[in-house]
């Protein structure tokens, strides 16, 4: 029997108990499983040490975006073959399987872009999917940029798992509430802001809210979702509108004189008076 080639199941984590055993559970064939966690103050740590996994803690404040900690992570790793996971993800064993087939055939660097359901209202969100993720690549000379919702640099091509293979898709346990999404709305797209302010224009304030409503409701066809599908659409166009608000705000603020300056100025020079 030929030896098979050995995978590093990669998880960042911070107070992730509610998911992380079923999440880990999944990875119990890799060999090894390696968790950077962002000194959680739940039970975390002691369900990763359960399941065997080396846990490197690393301080939350030290980077601002979990990017930061993957790229951390896949050069912690044992193994040059990396499997990335996010610690509310769970991954079909025919996955692992898939994946430890595809290299033990070929060992040459490649990434491979892996389908990923996600879950809205109780609801798979078809029209998101396949929402393709690059997770499963050799780190060697592989770097992860620190910017929100960057893909991992590495040596290779790219190789697309068919969409229509949903038995090796990720499943994105997180089912969040509205209230949920809408706390997150915030701090993501101020990141997301800081992001797309090089490229910004005032006409994308017209054309990119309608147009990403238009695109996941219509184009992808997120009225076969029904009112959830429709929830989601319009909650995307309001993500979208949020960030480029902000950029907005940044360079009006920047490069104007506000009223309320020029109205507190006009009244100390009165009292001076």
């Amino acid at each position: 029997m030929s030896k098979r080639t050995p995978i590093s199941g990669i998880v960042h984590t911070y107070n992730a108990g509610r998911y992380l055993d079923a999440c880990l559970s999944c990875l119990a064939d890799v060999d090894e499983i390696l968790v950077v966690d962002m000194e959680s103050t739940d039970d975390t740590v002691e369900i990763a040490r359960r399941h065997g996994a080396r846990v490197i803690v690393k301080p939350r404040g030290e980077h601002r975006i979990a990017e930061a900690y993957r790229d951390f992570a896949i050069h912690a790793a044992t193994h040059p073959w990396v499997l990335v996971v996010d610690a509310d993800e769970l991954v079909p064993q025919a996955l692992i399987d898939y994946l430890r087939a595809q290299i033990d055939a070929d060992p040459s660097p490649r990434g491979f872009q892996i389908p990923i359901k996600n879950y809205f209202m109780g609801r798979w969100m078809k029209c998101y999917y396949p929402a393709y993720i690059l997770r499963f690549f050799n780190r060697d000379g592989a770097t992860w940029p620190y910017q929100v919702h960057s893909r991992p640099n590495h040596l290779g091509p790219v190789v697309t798992i068919p969409a229509s293979r949903t038995d090796l898709a990720f499943v994105h346990l997180a089912n969040e509430s509205m209230a949920e999404s809408i706390a997150k709305l915030n701090a993501y797209t101020d990141r997301e802001a800081e992001r797309r302010a090089p490229g910004y224009s005032r006409i994308k304030l017209f054309t990119d809210p309608p147009f990403r409503f238009f695109k996941a409701f219509v184009l992808k066809g997120g009225f076969r979702d029904g009112w959830p599908g429709f929830i989601h659409a319009v909650h995307d166009a309001v993500y979208r509108f949020a960030t480029l608000a902000k950029i907005e705000e940044k360079r009006h603020s920047a490069t104007t004189d506000s009223d309320i300056c020029r109205d507190r100025r006009a009244i100390e020079q009165s009292q001076k008076k």
